[in-house]
């Protein structure tokens, strides 16, 4: 009787006898660099507020904000992706508290270049919603639709704004028509042509959000999928791709990440810029959720999550996980 030891050559298994084997093929592997923090900072607390969502997660003070860039720094992630809750008095139509020199996003990005200067890439989330009454993404029009063209120009001055508070990168989130080409124009226009776009290319409307919304004080009745792309699309993400990289995208995004693995490959494959993915709120919601229950390895469930997501094409992830990942594995060397 032939038996599949009689082939000597065609043993997979060979190579996964030991963790110092596994360790030496592995074809994909997690690094410090690989992470972006993205971090929240609400405007006239006194402490860092829990996010019930998001265990381990908290809307900071600035003085929280600081402590938690310089872990950052620390721990070797490449960056902190900033997002501003002002109080809710300050919330307009328009998304005044945006482009307010002195709103609550602004001061924390001059609060976090002060902390930490280049050791830090200093991101900012470029969109209004955080800052208007009705929770949308842009300025509304007379019959309570988004009024593309209008936002652009909210948009083009958001960018200048925070690029004079000491963005190294602008993350436009807004998912409008045309969006990078006003934001690189209106960057340019002041001097900052070294100021980066990293473009959320393909941002789906997404069911995983909801942990996020509690995050920011979304302000949001209804949804979004006016304008965020529907679930169910792939090719579209591929025009997007396309119309991003002419108006002068540097970086690249998929948003959310694990459910749109396969979008995230294709893109991957498509460019030569850096893309990033976005381990989302509910993503993160739902490992922690499940760990509490003790129906999941926590640990092993964060890092599998994470190297899937750089396996599928990402070069960098945005994680709630950035940091504490890090450290772990600067622990592990």
């Amino acid at each position: 009787m032939t038996t599949y030891g009689s082939f000597p050559g065609t043993r997979p298994r060979r190579l996964r006898t030991s963790p110092v084997m596994r360790r030496m093929v592995a074809e994909t592997r997690l690094h410090p660099a690989d992470f972006i923090l993205p971090a929240f900072v609400r405007e006239g607390v006194a402490e860092p507020v829990p996010i019930s969502s998001m265990p381990g997660v908290v809307q900071h003070t600035r003085d929280s904000l600081k402590k938690a860039a310089a872990e950052a720094v620390a721990a070797g992630v490449s960056g902190i992706m900033l997002f501003g809750v002002p109080e809710e008095s300050k919330k307009d139509g328009v998304g005044t508290a945006g482009t307010d020199p002195d709103g609550i996003l602004q001061v924390a990005l001059r609060d976090v270049r002060a902390e930490v200067g280049d050791d830090l890439l200093v991101m900012s989330d470029l969109c209004l919603d955080e800052f208007t009454d009705h929770g949308h993404c842009g300025v509304l029009d007379d019959q309570g639709r988004v009024d593309n063209d209008a936002t652009l120009e909210r948009y083009a001055e958001m960018a200048q704004v925070q690029a004079d508070a000491g963005a190294h990168v602008v993350g436009p989130s807004g998912m409008m028509d045309g969006q990078i080409g006003v934001i690189r124009d209106a960057l340019d226009q002041i001097g900052r042509d070294d100021v980066a776009i990293l473009a959320y290319t393909a941002k789906y409307a997404s069911a995983f959000y909801g942990p996020f919304r509690e995050a920011v004080g979304s302000s949001l009745q209804g949804d979004r999928r006016t304008y965020q792309q529907d679930p169910a699309n792939l090719r579209e993400s591929m025009r997007e791709l396309e119309l991003d990289l002419e108006e002068g995208a540097d970086m690249v995004m998929v948003k959310p990440a694990g459910p749109y693995l396969d979008v995230l490959a294709k893109v991957a494959d498509a460019v030569d810029v850096p893309v990033v993915a976005y381990q989302i709120s509910g993503e993160y919601a739902m490992i922690e959720a499940a760990a509490e229950k003790g129906w999941i390895d926590r640990d092993k469930a964060i890092l599998e999550s994470l190297t899937g997501i750089r396996r599928a094409g990402a070069r960098t992830v945005l994680t709630y996980w950035a940091t504490e990942v890090a450290q772990q594995l600067n622990s592990a060397r």
